[in-house]
């Protein structure tokens, strides 16, 4: 099963999101249970309940994440998935789990959503442009840009589509409220 504790503003929520999203909009971290194996994240039809109970979790799941130890980000201690648990919880999630499903449907809606006109036009489309932008940007370094592309480019051969067609409709209308209660960079 994947490993990670990684902002979600980097979409690299999922390395596509508004430039960043991923890595600065959220927290989201996979537990390792004995015997799974990474088959792709489970799409799932969101209610507005839960995006909304995801927003409302962002604040204290961040300061849980915030205070983790680095040699815990790929590896949470049992007392961190307990505490990670009870603050889903306490957010109306049935589990750690739950919450972790939906930011992972959250994001990958996000990671399509332009963030110019709000309107969702796919993670492709996103990705495409987000390089057109690198690869015309004059002030970037070198490797700078190299590094970037080859990020963008490893995220486009993996970018998965929507499954869940209402998804798309429920996460653009919560867009700006998602954005708001993700930890910003710097």
């Amino acid at each position: 099963m994947r490993h990670f504790i990684s902002s979600l503003a980097t979409c690299g929520f999922l390395l596509a999101a508004p430039a960043g999203f991923v890595a600065s909009t959220g927290i989201a971290v996979a537990q390792n249970q004995q015997g799974d194996q990474d088959q792709g994240m489970q799409q799932v039809a969101l209610t507005a309940a839960q995006i909304e109970n995801y927003i409302a979790a962002q604040q204290p799941m961040g300061a849980i994440i915030g205070k983790l130890p680095e040699a815990e980000s790929d590896n949470p201690s049992p007392a961190t998935l307990l505490k990670l648990d009870a603050a889903a919880k306490a957010n109306k999630f049935a589990s750690f789990q739950e919450y972790q499903t939906v930011g992972e449907n959250i994001s990958l809606v996000m990671s399509g959503i332009d963030p110019k006109t709000k309107t969702y036009v796919g993670a492709e489309a996103v990705l495409k442009q987000q390089i057109a932008d690198v690869q015309a940007d004059k002030t970037m370094s070198a490797k700078d840009k190299k590094d970037q592309l080859e990020q963008l480019n490893e995220a486009l051969s993996s970018a998965e589509p929507v499954k869940v067609k209402a998804n798309i409709d429920l996460v653009v209308k919560y867009y700006d409220k998602l954005l708001a209660a993700m930890p910003q960079e710097g």
